[in-house]
This record gives C-alpha cells, structure tokens and sequence, in this order.
C-alpha cells in the first residue's frame, strides 16, 4: 500500500470550534485564547490494489484560485480527485467532514466533492450531524449524503470489500468509527480523534474534549498494545510531527 499524508497546516481550536491557522515557526500559543489546542489538520489518501481511498476529508477550505485544499493537494500527489474511489470517514466534524462537499459560487449549488467515491459513514453519526444538536458539525458540508446514492451507511462493526475492517468505538464523538486496511500481510490502523497523536498513545489520560474520554484512553492503550504486536502502521491525524508511524 502506498500512503500519502494530505496535510492542511497547523492550527489553534478553543472552546468556539474554530480552526485558525497557525505558523509553528513564528506564532505563539500564549497570544491564542486559554486553552487552545494546537493540531494539524491532515487526512490520508491510501493507494490500494483495488482502491484510491481517502480517510476523512479535512476542513474543506479553498486555495487562492478557488480549488478545494485537499483537491490541490491530491493533485500535488499526482492523483486526480475523480480517481478517489471510496471515502472512509471516521466521524463527521467539521475538521473532518468540511471537503465532503463544495458549493459552487456561480451555480449556487453544493457538489460532492468525489462524485465517483462511495462514502462510507456510520449511521447513527449522520443522524446527529443532521440534528443540529451540536456546533461541532457543520451541516452544509453534510446534508448533501443524505441525498445521494453515493452513500454506504454502517453500524457497528464489519468488514468491506473483504480488505477494510471498520468498528464502532464512541469515544470521542458517541458513533465515532476506526479502521483497518489489511492487504499483503500489512495493516494500516486509522484512528480518527479517539487516536489523534502520536504522544496520546503513550500517555495514558483523559481528554476533556472527548465524548467519553476514559473509554478513548482505554481504546489507545489496546491499540497500541496490539500494534506493537501486529506490526500495525498508524495514521495520527492531528500530529504535527508523525502523520505515519509502526514499530
């Protein structure tokens, strides 16, 4: 498998659930709010012998000329969008879920932004993505899956493709999902923000910003543990130092 981290920089979140961009080289977290987080935003694309697969969508914020970021830095990997052929995503917040769609200035028209790509999404978490209950989803970037047929809805756990393994966790979101893509005798372990960093899987504690923070520690020492067994290769999607690492 060949894997290539989609970075879309580094940024501070707080209590208001806004990303804003921040420069490792001349910014300091002490003139941002109390309590802000610094993270990357990053999703993964994972070439397969059956599939382009991408791992969640990023914040869906545009390049100067009016390309989608992660389009552009699809493209910067050699890969056409359109080529994208399934869309794992681990839960639907905004950090997450803001390139699953684009409106298009002069139609005035939301498009998918991978109109060839089945998405692949937990059920009960478009449910709630669709509530409004929280601020945490933006639901224009959203709505449009429960429009289309491009949509694979999953619970639970189980497996796709007979190579892509998906369980339910909770966790960080209450129907938040992980996977694992398993192909010659490799395995490429997704955690989404139940394991966001490379030091959270070291250190055990809880997170205030979790769901249910306790059961996320418990998750990432499990995982580790059976990484460390099983050879896995992690992908940290909020890591400014180590998208990709395995023992």
């Amino acid at each position: 498998m060949k894997i290539i981290p989609l970075s879309e920089g580094s940024f501070t979140v707080d209590g208001t659930k806004k990303f804003v961009p921040f420069d490792t080289t001349k910014d300091s977290l002490k003139d941002r709010p109390a309590g802000s987080l610094l993270v990357e935003v990053q999703p993964f694309v994972v070439i397969t012998e059956k599939d382009i697969l991408l791992l969640d969508t990023g914040l869906g914020f545009t390049m100067p000329d009016g390309t989608l970021q992660i389009h552009h830095n699809l493209m910067q990997a050699g890969i056409n969008p359109m080529e994208v052929t399934k869309v794992l995503m681990s839960h639907l917040h905004r950090d997450h879920a803001g390139g699953i769609s684009k409106e298009d200035a002069v139609l005035k028209q939301r498009f998918l932004s991978f109109p060839n790509a089945t998405y692949v999404v937990n059920k009960q978490e478009l449910e709630i993505a669709l509530s409004k209950l929280s601020k945490s989803y933006a639901i224009d970037d959203v709505s449009i899956l429960g429009e289309t047929d491009k949509l694979q809805l999953i619970e639970s756990e189980g497996v796709i493709d007979d190579y892509i393994y998906y369980e339910w966790t909770g966790g960080h979101s209450p129907w938040h999902q992980v996977f694992w893509i398993k192909e010659n005798n490799e395995t490429v372990f997704f955690g989404g923000d139940v394991a966001p960093q490379l030091f959270q899987m070291k250190t055990k504690f809880v997170t205030k910003y979790d769901f249910d923070g306790k059961l996320a520690a418990d998750l990432r020492v499990k995982w580790w543990e059976q990484g460390r067994k099983e050879n896995w290769k992690f992908l940290f999607y909020h890591d400014l130092k180590t998208p990709i690492f395995n023992f």
